[in-house]
């Protein structure tokens, strides 16, 4: 299995041959490829490598061949060729009045398909505006509505951790994220501190999500009177990633325990 990375889209193929047979592909290489949006240059961000069973997933196209100089070359020019037609699509969106947020253009490699991504809060009648895009270019067009999540994904920037957007770097596919996941690790509920930049809750909230709950089975709860090495107590608080329970009792003093200790008193 090869991963392969293009315009933050993570695609993952299988071994890649061409004319010569198979190629090991390593990372930061570039090849040819054709995917579903049609032939691009992609960068390898993971070579070959073997994965479980389990983990295989679809494969997202097929290899051509390595890439060229002159590969590279035409890649940096239809970026330009890109820039020029997202500031006429731009231009024509507001002609025909519609109510979209174009938030970039590409072309394919061998230029046979202009893509264009837009936002918008409803579903857009954009016949005319095509018709448009396709007298100007003469090329085939496609117009993508895509969701605010994928918009900050092809956007990129910095998170609130000091790091480029995860969906930016490394992440393939969206997972689902629920407030829940905030509860489970005590974070503040208020939407300026566990929202990303898409305005949706941050997806590393997911990440650790499986040891906070495993690790809450473990621990009791706040406001729960449990036995401890000192006699009984009640819990006024914890530190779930170092399975630590503070522990009050009746003369005010407060000490912390690690769970280890509690479960060699007995049940909680």
């Amino acid at each position: 299995m090869i991963e392969l990375i293009t315009a933050t889209q993570l695609d993952y193929f299988d071994n890649i041959y061409i004319e010569s047979g198979r190629v090991t592909a390593e990372r930061d290489d570039y090849i040819i490829a054709e995917t579903k949006r049609g032939t691009e240059l992609l960068r390898v961000v993971k070579g070959n490598h073997k994965i479980p069973k389990d983990n295989i997933v679809e494969s997202d196209g097929k290899s051509v061949r390595t890439a060229t100089e002159e590969d590279l070359e035409k890649y940096h020019e239809n970026q330009r060729m890109s820039e020029t037609a997202m500031e006429f699509c731009k231009s024509a969106i507001e002609t025909e009045k519609l109510e979209m947020n174009l938030v970039n253009a590409k072309y394919t490699l061998d230029c046979k398909k202009l893509i264009f991504n837009f936002t918008a809060d409803e579903r857009v009648d954009f016949r005319g505006l095509v018709r448009v895009l396709a007298n100007r270019f003469k090329t085939r067009i496609e117009l993508r509505q895509i969701g605010v999540r994928d918009e900050a994904k092809y956007l990129g920037g910095i998170g609130p951790c000091g790091r480029a957007h995860c969906c930016s770097t490394f992440l393939g596919d969206f997972v689902p994220v629920s407030i829940q996941m905030a509860k489970n690790q005590d974070l503040s509920l208020s939407p300026t501190k566990i929202s990303g930049a898409c305005g949706r809750l941050m997806c590393c909230l997911n990440y650790e999500d499986e040891y906070y709950e495993d690790a809450r089975e473990k621990m009791p709860d706040v406001g729960q009177t449990i036995n401890t090495p000192d006699g009984r107590g009640l819990v006024v608080g914890m530190n779930i990633l170092d399975l630590v329970v503070k522990v009050k009792y009746k003369d005010d003093y407060i000490r912390e325990f690690h769970c280890d200790e509690l479960d060699a008193v007995g049940e909680v």
